[in-house]
Protein backbone atom coordinates (compact mmCIF):
# COMPACT_ATOMS: atom_id res chain seq x y z
CA UNK A 1 0.00 0.00 0.00
CA UNK A 2 1.46 3.32 -1.06
CA UNK A 3 1.66 6.11 1.46
CA UNK A 4 0.70 9.64 0.57
CA UNK A 5 2.87 12.59 1.48
CA UNK A 6 1.07 15.46 3.07
CA UNK A 7 0.93 18.69 1.11
CA UNK A 8 2.79 20.38 3.93
CA UNK A 9 5.82 18.09 3.78
CA UNK A 10 5.85 18.06 -0.01
CA UNK A 11 6.17 21.86 -0.20
CA UNK A 12 8.55 22.36 2.69
CA UNK A 13 11.63 24.30 1.72
CA UNK A 14 15.02 24.24 3.31
CA UNK A 15 15.84 27.01 5.76
CA UNK A 16 19.55 26.53 5.16
CA UNK A 17 21.10 29.75 3.92
CA UNK A 18 18.50 31.99 5.48
CA UNK A 19 19.81 34.74 7.73
CA UNK A 20 23.18 36.39 8.03
CA UNK A 21 26.43 34.81 6.93
CA UNK A 22 29.29 34.51 9.38
CA UNK A 23 31.00 37.48 7.71
CA UNK A 24 27.83 39.57 7.97
CA UNK A 25 27.44 38.65 11.64
CA UNK A 26 31.06 39.66 12.24
CA UNK A 27 30.45 43.02 10.51
CA UNK A 28 27.38 43.58 12.67
CA UNK A 29 29.40 42.78 15.81
CA UNK A 30 32.07 45.24 14.68
CA UNK A 31 29.41 47.92 14.24
CA UNK A 32 28.24 47.33 17.80
CA UNK A 33 31.87 47.44 19.00
CA UNK A 34 32.33 50.74 17.10
CA UNK A 35 29.31 52.17 18.92
CA UNK A 36 30.58 50.97 22.31
CA UNK A 37 34.02 52.43 21.57
CA UNK A 38 32.42 55.76 20.67
CA UNK A 39 30.55 55.70 23.98
CA UNK A 40 33.94 55.22 25.74
CA UNK A 41 35.39 58.17 23.86
CA UNK A 42 37.33 56.19 21.20
CA UNK A 43 35.92 57.58 18.00
CA UNK A 44 36.84 59.65 15.01
CA UNK A 45 40.44 59.61 13.94
CA UNK A 46 41.68 57.56 16.89
CA UNK A 47 39.18 54.78 16.12
CA UNK A 48 40.02 54.91 12.42
CA UNK A 49 43.76 54.70 13.10
CA UNK A 50 43.19 51.75 15.45
CA UNK A 51 41.37 49.89 12.65
CA UNK A 52 44.20 50.64 10.24
CA UNK A 53 46.83 49.49 12.76
CA UNK A 54 45.02 46.15 13.11
CA UNK A 55 45.25 45.43 9.37
CA UNK A 56 47.84 43.24 7.74
CA UNK A 57 50.20 44.51 5.06
CA UNK A 58 49.88 45.54 2.27
CA UNK A 59 46.38 46.76 3.19
CA UNK A 60 47.65 48.69 6.23
CA UNK A 61 50.02 50.69 4.05
CA UNK A 62 47.29 51.40 1.49
CA UNK A 63 44.88 52.47 4.23
CA UNK A 64 47.50 54.84 5.66
CA UNK A 65 48.01 56.41 2.22
CA UNK A 66 44.26 56.76 1.70
CA UNK A 67 44.01 58.44 5.10
CA UNK A 68 46.70 60.94 4.09
CA UNK A 69 45.01 61.54 0.72
CA UNK A 70 41.62 62.18 2.34
CA UNK A 71 43.13 64.54 4.93
CA UNK A 72 44.91 66.50 2.19
CA UNK A 73 42.03 66.63 -0.30
CA UNK A 74 38.76 66.56 1.65
CA UNK A 75 38.95 68.55 4.87
CA UNK A 76 35.13 68.54 5.04
CA UNK A 77 35.17 64.78 5.73
CA UNK A 78 35.57 63.48 9.27
CA UNK A 79 37.47 60.27 10.07
CA UNK A 80 35.26 57.59 11.60
CA UNK A 81 34.55 53.87 11.40
CA UNK A 82 31.69 52.26 9.52
CA UNK A 83 30.81 48.57 9.95
CA UNK A 84 34.25 48.10 11.47
CA UNK A 85 36.07 49.73 8.54
CA UNK A 86 37.99 53.01 8.32
CA UNK A 87 35.62 55.57 6.83
CA UNK A 88 35.14 59.27 6.27
CA UNK A 89 31.84 61.03 6.92
CA UNK A 90 30.11 64.28 6.10
CA UNK A 91 27.41 65.50 8.48
CA UNK A 92 27.53 62.16 10.31
CA UNK A 93 26.96 60.02 7.19
CA UNK A 94 29.69 57.82 5.71
CA UNK A 95 30.85 59.04 2.30
CA UNK A 96 33.75 56.67 1.65
CA UNK A 97 35.35 53.67 3.30
CA UNK A 98 38.31 51.32 2.96
CA UNK A 99 37.67 47.59 3.23
CA UNK A 100 40.79 45.51 3.68
CA UNK A 101 40.99 42.20 1.80
CA UNK A 102 40.89 40.16 5.02
CA UNK A 103 37.49 41.62 6.01
CA UNK A 104 35.56 39.25 3.75
CA UNK A 105 38.50 37.09 2.62
CA UNK A 106 38.74 38.87 -0.74
CA UNK A 107 41.70 38.82 -3.05
CA UNK A 108 41.88 42.62 -3.01
CA UNK A 109 41.09 45.61 -0.82
CA UNK A 110 38.20 47.89 -1.75
CA UNK A 111 37.78 51.64 -1.74
CA UNK A 112 34.05 52.23 -1.62
CA UNK A 113 31.70 55.18 -1.74
CA UNK A 114 28.20 55.43 -0.26
CA UNK A 115 25.22 57.10 -1.88
CA UNK A 116 26.21 60.25 0.07
CA UNK A 117 29.29 60.64 -2.16
CA UNK A 118 28.91 63.25 -4.86
CA UNK A 119 29.99 60.93 -7.69
CA UNK A 120 26.76 60.89 -9.71
CA UNK A 121 27.49 60.86 -13.42
CA UNK A 122 24.66 60.06 -15.82
CA UNK A 123 22.70 56.85 -15.32
CA UNK A 124 25.61 54.64 -14.25
CA UNK A 125 28.80 55.19 -12.24
CA UNK A 126 31.11 53.05 -10.10
CA UNK A 127 30.76 53.13 -6.32
CA UNK A 128 33.64 50.84 -5.36
CA UNK A 129 37.10 50.12 -6.66
CA UNK A 130 39.40 47.13 -6.23
CA UNK A 131 42.81 48.16 -4.96
CA UNK A 132 45.71 45.74 -5.30
CA UNK A 133 48.58 48.13 -4.60
CA UNK A 134 49.15 51.82 -4.16
CA UNK A 135 50.93 53.45 -7.08
CA UNK A 136 51.33 57.12 -7.97
CA UNK A 137 48.64 56.66 -10.66
CA UNK A 138 46.26 55.03 -8.15
CA UNK A 139 46.92 57.82 -5.64
CA UNK A 140 46.08 60.46 -8.25
CA UNK A 141 42.81 58.69 -9.14
CA UNK A 142 41.90 58.31 -5.46
CA UNK A 143 42.62 61.99 -4.78
CA UNK A 144 40.36 63.03 -7.66
CA UNK A 145 37.56 60.71 -6.50
CA UNK A 146 37.86 61.89 -2.90
CA UNK A 147 37.67 65.56 -3.95
CA UNK A 148 34.61 64.91 -6.09
CA UNK A 149 32.90 62.70 -3.47
CA UNK A 150 33.33 65.34 -0.76
CA UNK A 151 32.20 68.29 -2.87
Amino acid sequence: MATKKSAKSATRTSTKGVGLTAAEKAALKETIEDQKAAARGLEGESALLAKIAAMKEPDRGMAKRIHAIVKANATALSPTTWYGMPAYAKEGKAVLFFQDAAKFKSRYATLGFSDKANLDEGELWPTSFALMKMTPAAEAKIAALVKKAAS
